[in-house]
């Protein structure tokens, strides 16, 4: 066991805080506290068993009790700000005692979350200052959990699909078919289709679709490019086309969701 989960699950009925600058690198793992993660500065992916979770600038994870997971960024951050919650300060029937998801920090939030940031280790009954703060944070955390982003990415153990998953990441700006990815890995379209449905409960339109996207809010906050140039850089035809996916997924325009996330 990771001697930093030995100290996470240490005490079930206490907080625990751990923000540090340099992040974790954990295999897949679960633990006996809720954890709330935020990363400043950064673009990062929360990892489940059959999902992957964008997770950008000015949001923060939600990871449910028990829930396996690991956090992989895909940049460089600032800061990784971990607070883990023990269950009993969730009420048992809200949906963040099994559902997890990337949520927006508020203004509020974040100077709340900043304030802990020299805080360590442990918060029990006998740290009342400190518990009544977090349980306040708690319910700040409650509120900001009722508008989740919709951007979940489905991954697969198939054998078969993984190879063709890889193929879509790595082709992403390029046009991609699903009767052209069929030939290139020996399929008919048929046979990848239903590779899709039945192993990802998604269609091979729908995951590239979020593929394109995904990869589109990364550069959206991670470079100074053009919206065009990221439409394009994404596998888009047009600026218009772009937009309007975009505009269906993350019910915003690009250049909102850029504006709103970037200081």
């Amino acid at each position: 066991m990771h001697p930093f989960l030995d100290k996470v699950r240490r005490d079930p009925d206490s907080f625990f805080i751990h923000h540090t600058k340099v992040e974790e690198t954990l295999p897949m793992h679960s633990h006996n506290k809720h954890q709330m993660s935020y990363v400043e500065g950064g673009v990062a992916f929360l990892n489940t068993s059959n999902k992957s979770y964008f997770f950008p600038a000015r949001h923060f994870i939600w990871i449910p009790a028990g829930r396996e997971h690991n956090v992989i960024s895909r940049t460089s951050v600032k800061m990784v700000y971990n607070i883990y919650f023990p269950k009993w300060v969730i009420p048992e029937d809200h949906k963040l005692q099994q559902r997890g998801g990337i949520f927006p920090v508020t203004d509020l939030l974040k100077e709340m979350i900043y304030y802990t940031e020299k805080w360590r280790g442990d918060v029990s009954q006998e740290n009342k200052i400190q518990l009544e703060f977090l349980m306040a944070l708690k319910n700040i955390v409650l509120d900001a959990a009722e508008n989740p982003l919709p951007i979940v990415l489905p991954t697969t153990a198939n054998e078969i699909l993984r190879p063709v998953l890889r193929y879509i990441q790595n082709h992403i700006d390029q046009p991609l078919y699903l009767d052209q990815i069929a030939r290139e890995f020996g399929h008919s379209s048929r046979t990848l289709s239903r590779l899709f449905q039945n192993n990802m409960e998604t269609s091979f339109l729908q995951y590239l679709k979020l593929s394109r996207i995904i990869k589109s809010m990364e550069m959206l906050l991670q470079t100074e490019l053009s919206i065009t140039e990221i439409a394009y850089s994404c596998g888009y035809n047009s600026l218009s086309a772009f937009s309007y996916a975009f505009n269906q997924v993350v019910h915003r325009s690009p250049n909102d969701f850029r504006k709103q996330n970037v200081s």
